[in-house]
């Protein structure tokens, strides 16, 4: 097979459709960093959301490490990264370029090969659960029900919402999207680390009467010790999750380690793509811990119906906005579930060059 004969990046910020914030953050606009590896005709996509700073590297370091290897030697291009990287810091902006490019090796591998990448990864099941996100702090009640309602009347069975920045309001922001989705639909809630402890733990069981069953990040993920805390002192039934800013694999076995979560979440347009995403479901099988995609549902779908310990992923209203702005190809879910295309190799995505240039950073 020849070597890989290019290697692009492209950066695009699209505003948001509405101002979004959360517990810790406000933003008005996401940046995405797509990479496209190409040989023998062929070209696979991969990107990440992050700054412009992504692509300087990527395109100053890391696509002049990558051309030229055999576009089937995924992990001895992954190593050549990741080695090449040790003096710039592994965590943040280094493992998201990193990240960025293996998943459009993989994706060109799989093209090259005429399969779909859930077949290349090999499928365990043909579909994997979505929970639609938002609810932002920064949207009025009936934003917030609106949002969560009308997943919920398509057949989403999981919505998740941000809560954190205003704990005095988060009980009325909880019972007002429970009676948006009614009760049969499960209720996430995400605090993005905005909480102290003891804030975490009475706001717990506040979120109890409303059957909140998932509760991600109520203290900060650097505190394992507070996330046990709130693991073992949740009332029964409320799922402990963490793990979004995973860079690398040591977090991750970190987290698990100390009994941290009760799902741990990954990202990967952030842990150094399909490659480290294998790994870090490996050591979830090991532990015997579910494993949910963060955001990037066009991304996670393939890893989705591959990664036994895999029980949904994020559908992430801002990354579906853009993913359906910029890309053919993508899928939505029925009945709550997406179903990668097998009519389409790789991940099945095309960039509309046009649409996407006039948000070029």
């Amino acid at each position: 097979m020849s070597g890989i004969e290019g290697v692009e990046v492209s950066a695009y910020t699209i505003p948001t459709d509405f101002p979004e914030s959360d517990g810790t953050l406000e933003w008005d606009k996401t940046t995405i960093v797509i990479v496209e590896s190409s040989t023998g005709g062929s070209t696979g996509i991969g990107y990440t959301y992050g700054d412009t700073a992504v692509a300087a590297l990527i395109e100053g370091k890391l696509a002049g490490i990558v051309n030229g290897a055999d576009a089937m030697d995924i992990q001895g291009s992954w190593m050549a990264m990741v080695r090449s990287i040790r003096n710039l810091g592994r965590p943040g902006v280094a493992s998201m370029a990193i990240s960025a490019v293996d998943v459009s090796l993989w994706d060109l591998k799989a093209k090259l090969l005429r399969l779909p990448l859930a077949k290349l990864l090999g499928m365990v099941r043909d579909g994997i659960p979505v929970y639609g996100s938002g609810g932002f702090t920064s949207y009025s009640n009936r934003q917030l029900r609106e949002q969560l309602g009308g997943w919920a009347s398509q057949g989403i069975q999981r919505v998740k919402m941000k809560i954190g920045r205003e704990p005095a309001r988060d009980p009325q922001r909880v019972e007002e999207a429970r009676k948006a989705i009614g009760n049969e639909t499960e209720l996430f809630v995400d605090a993005n680390g905005a909480y102290s402890r003891k804030q975490a733990l009475e706001l717990a069981e506040e979120f109890k009467r409303y059957g909140v069953s998932w509760f991600e990040e109520p203290v900060s993920s650097d505190d394992l010790e507070g996330l046990r805390l709130m693991r073992h002192r949740a009332p029964a039934g409320m799922n402990i999750a963490a793990g979004e800013y995973g860079y690398e694999l040591g977090y991750f076995r970190r987290m698990l380690e100390a009994g941290a979560v009760d799902v741990l979440q990954a990202d990967v347009t952030r842990c150094g793509g399909i490659t480290a995403f294998l790994s870090v479901g490996s050591l979830c099988e090991a532990s015997q811990v579910p494993l949910s995609g963060h955001t990037a549902p066009a991304l996670h779908l393939a890893l989705g119906c591959a990664v036994p310990q895999m029980c949904h992923l994020e559908y992430f209203h801002d990354h579906v906005r853009i993913e359906e702005m910029l890309f053919e190809g993508v899928v939505r879910p029925r009945d709550g579930i997406l179903y990668p295309d097998l009519a389409r190799p790789g991940l099945g995505l095309e960039l509309k060059r046009s649409a996407a240039q006039r948000y070029a950073a």
